[in-house]
């Protein structure tokens, strides 16, 4: 029986998180079993546990990767200081943002399961958010990102929080307002920095 080479697990493994990362963002967490996560990636369910101990870990990797993914899309194109904070905000509260769910935040998406998930999972959401965090704590206060951190959180708490809630209406006109006072409110947050 051929064995597969190394690179053809590791690539096995890759596909299955990223697949899993886009499913629980759509379907949530405890909406998606290890048998539709596997049938996603092109996999069997017995291939499973050649790559992950358990549904949880493999959770904890698709959250670090979506993660890792979000930072590259919404903070490595931006620019640098508060003209890249504006540009991260509008991106981040857009219609298309919030329209289209495989791309969507891993926070928008996934806060409430992750809160109630293993400590494993949740150390790999915050070790993952926190390079988020460092990279809009920068943007506030190049020269101490850490004394920026806090407000960081808060920016991305009121980002996510507001993400969730125009997810959740059903009125189209009502959930684009919400958006747009949204980014109001987080231009005014950032603001408050540019002049402290």
């Amino acid at each position: 029986m051929a064995r597969y080479a190394k690179e053809h697990k590791q690539e096995t493994r890759r596909r299955i998180i990223e697949t899993a990362g886009r499913r629980f963002k759509r379907d949530g967490i405890d909406g998606s079993g290890v048998a539709t996560l596997m049938s996603d990636a092109g996999l069997t369910n017995g291939a499973f546990y050649a790559h992950f101990t358990s549904k949880n870990d493999l959770v904890a990797h698709a959250v670090a990767d979506q993660l890792h993914t979000q930072y590259a899309d919404l903070c490595a194109q931006a620019a640098p200081g508060f003209t890249g904070l504006e540009q991260m905000v509008r991106q981040y509260l857009s219609p298309e943002h919030r329209d289209n769910p495989d791309d969507l935040c891993p926070s928008a998406a996934l806060l409430d399961e992750i809160g109630r998930s293993p400590e494993a999972v949740k150390q790999a959401y915050t070790t993952n958010v926190l390079v988020l965090i460092d990279e809009i704590a920068a943007r506030f206060t190049p020269a101490n990102p850490a004394s920026a951190r806090v407000k960081a959180l808060s920016l991305l708490g009121q980002l996510a929080g507001t993400l969730q809630l125009s997810r959740a209406l059903t009125d189209p006109e009502l959930s684009d307002q919400l958006l747009e006072q949204g980014v109001q409110n987080a231009l005014a947050l950032i603001g408050t920095d540019q002049h402290s």
